[in-house]
């Protein structure tokens, strides 16, 4: 017999955060120090220096598969020791987590999720292939809450509390080289999104029914900025064969956007501080961004040929406007998986940092950057799809935004070989009000394009290699706003010398070509030495 899922359900399930099936109990955790050397040669633009600084890292990479938890956890702090006077001495941070632990029988689990990377934040968005220099920002976030997922006779009832919070920390300016600030530099904000639902499949009754509701906000300190939305909907699936059902919902949504003036000097100029953000006036009224309430309704097919392949696409009305909504997922086996998500919505950097946690799976292949030790491209899932990162950072603002795209991913591995593939292609439209300081700003777009290979083969018990190729083209519509193509690719040998001791050689090139200035080429190699604890 046909058991449908909702549209929700469906995706939960391909970006991983579907209740885990039973594994084999393993915990693996292993802390490690490492040397680094590396050099950074110009090849085209810059002053055809030879850039080289030492680095020493202490991390931890652990892994649990559990009945009751599932957890992996990549962290490391490293120092670089700079050998010219061009590149000062820096601390980076990097990690990313996810943590998922049952504490009711599974049907009541508290996830988790934190990521620890760099961005750059000077203008040029979308060069984040190598992060060398000062023109970089440290960006935190996290967020963790409970998840209840349960049966009451022929009732699915599901519930969902998520706190978040991310920051962005500068030690120089976030507005462009042009001295323009369009979108404010983003500093720091909270989360809150709670939902809940209660629904049967079809069976007891000829078609499948559900009635839910949501509340989402985000406080953020650029201009008092707060971001308010609630709804409420009915859902219902119609079986229409053994494969295909009809799904359809209706319901009502009230969304709000607002924050507050700019502080102004006794000369009527904006008041920014040493980061290069605007100053709150925290005595003004707030001025509304965005305002909208009505009525929101979606219909779509689902199709379910096997256990192992599902499509379901929506269309409906939501945000003033049309809105079109998809997911395709296919498994032809158990290390070959398939994810395509088409999306709609309103964000902003901080809820899309937080959604991109909550949709990581717990058990990921994370590919950090080895010349600079940050993250900021994709980890791709083990046994599910995984999450790119990189669309998120390309381009950092305090602004909210209506946020539409199609992303895709693709894993698999087969005897020594593991592959990793993403690409992906998104536009935001900026939310703003019609007057004050982001004026300019209010319907403004961008566009992100982005895609990342990762492939790597065991050569033998000891050795093996590693390959990245990556590109990012980020065009924007704003005034003074600064189009980038960024590419580069890298390779990595390892062999572990003893069963704690691994060495490493990488060599990389990355090239930065921004609309309208000087293109810049680099060629990069590293060598390192990792002892395991």
């Amino acid at each position: 017999m046909f058991r449908p899922v909702s549209f929700v359900a469906a995706l939960l399930t391909i970006i991983g955060l579907a209740p885990a099936t039973q594994a084999k109990k393993r915990i693996d955790i292993a802390p490690y120090l490492e040397v680094d050397q590396v050099f950074i040669a110009d090849l085209k633009g810059g002053n055809n220096d030879m850039l080289t600084y030492s680095s020493v890292a202490a991390g931890i990479d652990t892994s649990i598969q559990t009945h009751n938890a599932e957890a992996q956890v990549n962290a490391r702090y490293e120092h670089h020791f700079s050998w010219n006077n061009d590149l000062s001495d820096q601390d980076v941070l990097s990690g990313l987590a996810r943590a998922r632990v049952n504490v009711a029988h599974e049907a009541l689990s508290i996830e988790g999720g934190a990521i620890a990377t760099r961005a750059r934040t000077d203008g040029p968005g979308g060069a984040n292939g190598t992060l060398v220099g000062d023109n970089v920002s440290q960006i935190y976030s996290l967020y963790a809450g409970p998840t209840l997922a349960t049966n009451m006779g022929a009732l699915s009832v599901n519930a969902a509390y998520r706190l978040g919070y991310t920051r962005l920390d500068s030690d120089s300016s976030v507005t462009t080289p042009a001295g323009t600030q369009n979108l404010g530099g983003f500093d720091d904000s909270v989360t809150h999104s709670a939902s809940a639902s209660v629904g049967m499949q079809p069976g007891e009754l000829p078609v499948g029914w559900s009635v839910g509701g949501g509340y989402d906000r985000e406080d953020a300190s650029q201009l008092d900025q707060r971001y308010e939305g609630k709804h409420i909907r009915a859902d219902v699936t119609v079986p229409i064969s053994g494969h295909v059902a009809i799904v359809g919902g209706v319901g009502y949504e009230y969304i709000e956007v607002s924050q507050r003036d700019v502080l102004v000097d006794g000369s009527g100029n904006p008041v920014i501080d040493s980061n290069g953000r605007y100053a709150t006036d925290k005595s003004s009224p707030r001025q509304l961004s965005y305002n909208q309430d009505g009525l929101i309704w979606d219909a779509g097919v689902m199709w379910r040929p096997s256990r192992r392949t599902s499509l379901e696409v929506h269309v409906g009305r939501r945000y003033g406007s049309m809105s079109y909504t998809g997911v395709l997922s296919y498994r032809p086996s158990d290390r070959t998986s398939l994810q395509i998500a088409v999306y709609d919505g309103i964000s902003s950097f901080g809820r899309q940092l937080n959604d991109n946690l909550a949709n990581l799976p717990t058990s990921f292949t994370l590919a950090s950057n080895p010349f600079s030790g940050d993250f900021s491209g994709c980890a791709f899932g083990k046994e599910k799809g995984g999450v790119c990162f990189n669309d998120t950072l390309q381009a950092i603002s305090a602004a909210n935004f209506r946020h539409r795209g199609i992303a895709a991913q693709l894993t698999s591995s087969s005897g020594r070989w593991d592959y990793g593939m993403a690409l992906g292609y998104s536009r935001r439209k900026f939310i703003a009000p019609e007057t004050g300081i982001f004026a300019g700003v209010n319907g403004g777009t961008d566009d992100n394009y982005y895609a990342n290979l990762f492939a790597g083969r065991r050569l033998d018990d000891r050795s093996g290699i590693d390959a990245n190729l990556y590109t990012n083209y980020f065009n924007s519509s704003l005034n003074d706003s600064i189009d980038v193509l960024n590419m580069g690719a890298y390779a990595s040998y390892y062999r572990n010398f003893t069963n704690r001791l691994r060495g490493t050689a990488t060599l990389g090139i990355d090239s930065i070509d921004p609309d309208g200035l000087d293109s810049s080429i680099s060629g990069l190699a590293q060598l390192g030495l990792r002892y395991q604890f």
